[in-house]
């Protein structure tokens, strides 16, 4: 599943790469520059962060699930060790 960002989001992040690249490496990005770069980061780099947050979102939803049991578990067919109050 490719990463994509909205207009918006791509525009917020090329701002801070060439804040990034300015203050950090003494290096003025043109946008053109900052938009390459920013593609090259997404498509190389992006899905490893993106297979990451999947496989946490793995882990909590199995741990959940394992859990499902306990937590939603209503005993059947009660009626008769329940003893009703008078």
């Amino acid at each position: 599943m490719p990463i994509e960002l909205s207009p918006q989001e791509t525009e917020q992040a090329i701002h801070s790469l060439k804040k990034y690249c300015a203050e950090e490496l003494d290096t003025d990005l043109s946008d053109l520059r900052a938009r390459l770069l920013l593609d090259y980061l997404v498509k190389e780099i992006g899905p490893l962060a993106y297979n990451c947050g999947v496989r946490d979102a793995e882990k909590f939803l199995r741990r959940r699930l394992e859990d499902l049991p306990a937590t939603c578990f209503e005993p059947a067919l009660t009626h008769w060790t329940v003893k009703k109050k008078k």
